[in-house]
């Protein structure tokens, strides 16, 4: 609960970070970062959001507005592929899916539950699996469902789920979860203007 009130009250200060190491395929824009604080977040019309460029955030900013700001990429771009949001739930693998704190706010902006596996080293599991898969198909000559390299059913390894972080019982999840909505409408128009200003040069 105390993630959700320290949450909305920083919140408010609509602070987006665009950070890019390396060229991005999307949105393809070159290295760079870009940081934004936006001056009215409420539920009226996007047009009268407005947004100032700023060309440094303090340091507790800057963390928060990095993995929001991934995030919010993340949901907007998925949304526009169709993404029904909210999700059902969000599956979280990785080293990162051991925190918290990064579980919530991924709960928050995407307004679902997240779930983590029993493995954080993910990426390794899953090699190994699909090796085994491979195997197993060359084995029989024929395609065979992956399930069938744990017959003995996923409840009981390492790919087994828990729910890591709830959504939707905490007082102020719903109107969280309304911010950020538009707060990701807002990110992707920031975006189209550096797209449209830094476009990548081929």
């Amino acid at each position: 609960m105390d993630y959700y009130v320290s949450c909305f009250s920083s919140f408010t200060g609509g602070k987006l970070g665009f950070y890019y190491k390396e060229h991005e395929i999307l949105p393809p824009l070159p290295v760079g970062f870009h940081r934004y604080i936006v001056d009215t977040l409420t539920s009226g019309p996007l047009a009268e959001t407005k947004e100032r460029q700023k060309d440094e955030f303090d340091p507790p900013s800057e963390v928060r507005a990095l993995i929001e700001g991934q995030f919010m990429s993340m949901r907007g771009h998925a949304e526009r592929c169709g993404l029904p949001v909210p999700p059902k739930r969000i599956i979280a693998t990785g080293g990162a899916s051991s925190n918290q704190a990064i579980l919530k706010t991924l709960a928050s902006v995407f307004g679902c539950p997240v779930y983590t596996v029993q493995r954080p080293d993910s990426a390794s599991l899953g090699a190994a699996l699909r090796a085994a898969h491979g195997w197993l198909c060359k084995k029989q000559g024929e395609f065979v469902p992956i399930s069938r390299v744990y017959s003995g059913g996923s409840d009981r390894t390492s790919l087994s789920m828990k729910l890591a972080v709830p959504f939707g019982g905490c007082e102020g999840d719903d109107e969280l979860l309304n911010k950020y909505t538009l707060l990701v409408e807002k990110r992707l128009e920031i975006e189209q203007k550096l797209v449209e200003r830094f476009g990548r040069v081929k």
